[in-house]
């Protein structure tokens, strides 16, 4: 039996971590943390878009390693809000700001809206990158609804409060198996597994 496809992670996120092990494991792979992330110069994700910041990062960390190098960016995209957090969902509330902090404000701006002006989408953009070189990026996404509370202990980010009406229940209440399975970052990462399993692609890592 072929020995699982090997990813390296760039994120210092625990939350994101745990999420794409269960990913690959359901899809014959292993993604472990790259090693020394922190000690690395910092990759600066300032790009307006999730694709150009996933792919720069993804380019940047893997000039330090042979391997292949995993990286997305993703976040929660309200059109109530012109789109915000989007890009910035994980700076929402500053620099220094938690999980709880992100979504107290993102309620606290939400605080007037009802009905579908309380609809939001989670988008997530991955990509794959060796020496320097993104080849393979892929993007989903998962419609919900903003509750007016957080509601749920499992997950992270922003999931007490998104609201996913394919189960009736908050990212933060899904199962390990319903969030793999209906999630943004579920969903783009099992397109860049199925296209880096492609001939072309493990040619072009030979």
């Amino acid at each position: 039996m072929p020995a699982p496809l090997r990813l390296f992670l760039a994120s210092s996120n625990p939350g994101k971590l745990h999420e794409y092990r269960l990913l690959a494991e359901d899809g014959g792979a292993r993604i472990d943390l790259l090693a020394d992330f922190d000690g690395f110069p910092a990759y600066e994700e300032t790009a307006p878009t999730f694709a150009e910041n996933a792919a720069g990062k993804a380019e940047h960390y893997s000039r330090f390693t042979n391997e292949i190098v995993l990286a997305d960016d993703s976040g929660l995209v309200v059109p109530a809000l012109k789109g915000a957090p989007g890009v910035y969902s994980a700076r929402y509330a500053g620099p220094n700001a938690g999980d709880a902090d992100r979504v107290e404000k993102v309620l606290r701006e939400m605080r007037t809206f009802e009905g579908e002006e309380r609809l939001a989408q989670f988008v997530c953009v991955t990509a794959l990158a060796r020496r320097g070189r993104a080849f393979i990026i892929t993007s989903d996404s998962v419609e919900g609804t903003l509750t007016k509370r957080p509601v749920g202990s499992g997950g992270f980010g922003y999931d007490p409060i998104f609201f996913l009406p394919q189960i009736g229940r908050t990212y933060a209440e899904a199962s390990r198996e319903e969030k793999n399975r209906l999630s943004h970052r579920g969903k783009a990462f099992r397109k860049a597994l199925a296209l880096l399993n492609e001939p072309v692609s493990l040619a072009w890592l030979a």
